[in-house]
């Protein structure tokens, strides 16, 4: 189970519950980690402003593997 408190949150959200806003931002702007993992989006690519959305089960994977090195 996740400790998440939805499946799908914003960046907004994330920052609130203490995840680093910069981290969160790399791993969006990354190509190779949300090509293995699939993690964050803008909700729409055609609005400059868009909320960036992660999936939290993917993100936890993330941060799992990079702890493990697995």
């Amino acid at each position: 189970m996740s400790s998440y408190p939805k499946k799908f949150m914003r960046l907004s959200e994330l920052t609130e519950m203490g995840l680093p806003e910069e981290w969160l931002r790399f791993i969006y702007r990354s190509r190779s980690i949300n090509r293995d993992y699939s993690i964050a989006w803008k909700m729409d690519y055609s609005k400059r402003n868009s909320p960036i959305i992660f999936d939290t089960d993917e993100l936890e994977k993330y941060r799992k593997a990079q702890c493990t090195g697995v």
